[in-house]
């Protein structure tokens, strides 16, 4: 299964509230259950993270995982979530991760953002304008919901 992995799973690794899931989620990366997708966006963010997260996220990316580029689809894609207002510009990461996710088919995009990414409404929304513009929906869903513990 295709798994497109954002910043913030990687720092869950690390985090008390999150580390449970986060690390069953990748031991089953470098189990091979998944691969891990990791977009040139998320190296962006993971430039300002802790060296150990940054570290964690190498040996992912070395060991089992697919990089891909935004590209012009990409882009366009998040400039019209951007246009629907499902986040607003400050967030055009967020909206890019979506997209990203969204053009390279993935099987589901794992997130700990509960503002802009795994939140039910905007779920909605951000499926809404796929379907509008001829894209598959997009699974999205935190590691919680991933992985059996």
């Amino acid at each position: 299964m295709r798994l497109y992995v954002d910043t913030s799973v990687f720092g869950g690794y690390f985090e008390k509230e999150f580390q449970r899931w986060t690390r069953k989620l990748i031991d089953e990366i470098f189990k091979s259950k998944y691969t891990a997708i990791v977009s040139d966006i998320t190296l962006a963010e993971l430039e300002m993270a802790p060296q150990n997260v940054r570290d964690l996220a190498d040996k992912i990316i070395s060991e089992n995982a697919e990089l891909v580029t935004a590209g012009p689809l990409d882009k366009g894609l998040a400039e019209k979530y951007l246009l629907e207002k499902i986040v607003t510009e400050k967030f055009r990461a967020d909206a890019l991760h979506i997209a990203i996710a969204t053009i390279n088919k993935v099987d589901v995009l794992a997130s700990w953002n509960f503002k802009h990414i795994v939140n039910l409404n905007r779920i909605r929304q951000y499926n809404s304008v796929n379907l509008k513009h001829g894209h598959s929906m997009i699974e999205i869903r935190s590691p919680m919901e991933i992985v059996e513990i």
